[in-house]
């Protein structure tokens, strides 16, 4: 929260990450060991501490990583919409229609956390869009298309 709240930038965020998070995370672990030899493997607590100690390394992984968030709070709340408005879009034209309007208000969704046009994105994108290779996806996403076209966003 402090790193959000101060506009901090990836090396500030991982300096304050790198001071605070290692010695938090040594104690949650070692509750989580204590826990984990009294429970029985099979109880909740069992399985929540087996659980949480076999993604260790994936939960620790915002320490390598300063650009990601600890909290999914800002993706939630991008999408919240989009959740809220599932019922009413679900049957547009067809049952296959509320995959394809999720994927496309994914991609706008995308467009306006990064500041791009989504109508400039797209008008970009889409022409050719059935001629090019399924290999060439990641290339064509809009952090991607970012970084190709407006290396200064």
């Amino acid at each position: 929260m402090q790193a959000r709240t101060e506009r901090m930038d990836h090396a500030a965020r991982h300096a304050l990450r790198l001071e605070k998070a290692p010695a938090l995370l040594h104690e949650i672990r070692e509750q989580i060991l204590a826990a984990q030899k009294t429970a029985l493997p099979k109880s909740a607590t069992g399985k929540a501490a087996s659980y949480t100690l076999a993604l260790w390394s994936r939960l620790t992984r915002f320490l390598e990583h300063p650009e990601l968030e600890l909290s999914t709070n800002l993706a939630e709340n991008s999408m919240r919409p989009i959740a809220v408005g599932r019922k009413n879009w679900i049957h547009l034209g067809s049952a296959q229609a509320g995959p394809k309007i999720a994927a496309i208000f994914s991609v706008v969704e995308s467009c306006r956390r990064l500041n791009i046009p989504a109508c400039e994105y797209l008008a970009a994108v889409l022409p050719g869009l059935n001629h090019r290779s399924i290999q060439r996806v990641a290339q064509l996403t809009p952090m991607a298309w970012t970084t190709q076209n407006h290396p200064t966003s």
